[in-house]
């Protein structure tokens, strides 16, 4: 079952819901079925003349500026 990102049309939460293939996941917050799937994005847009990954942020878990998983390469 795919992860998928959701926005409410009715109270406007958003939210992420496990859903089966061709489902929809109710608001949980409002529990209306009036909901709109959001493009989930992974990668930055072709083109990008940004220089690539060296400004990455990091995951957010540890710190690590050098992205998602660095800290797991040290060991």
């Amino acid at each position: 079952m795919p992860l998928r990102d959701y926005s409410c049309r009715s109270c406007g939460k958003s939210f992420e819901a496990l859903v089966k293939t061709g489902e929809d996941a109710p608001c949980p917050g409002c529990a209306s079925p009036d909901v709109e799937r959001k493009l989930a994005l992974f990668a930055r847009p072709a083109g990008s003349d940004d220089g690539g990954a060296a400004d990455f942020a990091g995951c957010g878990t540890c710190g690590d500026p050098r992205g998602p998983g660095a800290c797991r390469l040290d060991n």
